[in-house]
C-alpha cells in the first residue's frame, strides 16, 4: 500500500490518482511523492500523475469570504454518523456562525438542524453547497446547487470534478474543490 506525501502546501494541482497535492520537477513534469505505509524517506521514489489536467483554481479570497461571511451552508451527505468527516466539518462551520443545513437520504436532525432528503427540499436560500459526496456524484449533486440558486459550491477534499465545477462557474457560483473549511480556516489563519 502507498501513503502520499505531501511536498508542497501551495496553488498546485492535486493528483486525481493518488488525491494528494503534486508538484513538478524541475522539467515541469508534475509528480507526487509516495511510498510505502510505514517506510523511510529513503525508500521513497516519485510517481507520475496526471494532475497538470487539473484546471481548477481555488482563490483565497473566496474561500476567506466563504468562511468569514455568515451564511447559510446546506451540508450534502451530512448524517449523524460522527466518525464521517462531514459530521466534524459541519460543527466546524455551524460554531463559526454558520447556519448548516444536512442534507442526506435518512433527512435527520444533525447538531440541531433539521434535515433534508434532497436540496430541492431546502427551504429558503442557500449560501453555499457543501458536498460530501465522492466524485461519481458529485456533478448532480452541483447541478441540483445551481438549480436551487446557490452562490457557492465547495467540494471537500478528494472530491474533484472539473466538469461540474465549469458549469458552476459558468452559472455564477463560486467554487472550492478538493479542500476543506478547517484546513483552509487554518492556512489562512482563521482558526
Amino acid at each position: 500500500m502507498l501513503a502520499a506525501t505531501i511536498l508542497r502546501r501551495s496553488p498546485t494541482p492535486t493528483c486525481p490518482a493518488v488525491r494528494t497535492r503534486a508538484s513538478h520537477d524541475r522539467e515541469g513534469a508534475w509528480f507526487v511523492r509516495s511510498r510505502a505505509a510505514g517506510a523511510s524517506d529513503e525508500r521513497s521514489r516519485l510517481v507520475a500523475c496526471d494532475a497538470a489536467s487539473v484546471t481548477h483554481r481555488n482563490d483565497p479570497d473566496v474561500i476567506r469570504r466563504l468562511l468569514t461571511t455568515p451564511g447559510r451552508w446546506a451540508v450534502v451527505g451530512l448524517s449523524t454518523n460522527t466518525a464521517r468527516a462531514a459530521y466534524g466539518v459541519a460543527e466546524f462551520v455551524q460554531g463559526r456562525g454558520h447556519e448548516i443545513v444536512p442534507v442526506h437520504p435518512s433527512a435527520p436532525t444533525v447538531h440541531g438542524a433539521a434535515g433534508y432528503a434532497t436540496l430541492g427540499e431546502v427551504p429558503g436560500d442557500v449560501d453555499v453547497v457543501d458536498v460530501f459526496v465522492n466524485s461519481d456524484l458529485a456533478g448532480a449533486v452541483v447541478d441540483d446547487a445551481i438549480a436551487i440558486g446557490a452562490r457557492a459550491v465547495w467540494l471537500q477534499l478528494g472530491v474533484v470534478d472539473e466538469d461540474a465545477a465549469a458549469r458552476a462557474a459558468d452559472a455564477g457560483l463560486d467554487v472550492v474543490m478538493d479542500t476543506c473549511p478547517i484546513i483552509e480556516a487554518r492556512r489562512l489563519g482563521l482558526d
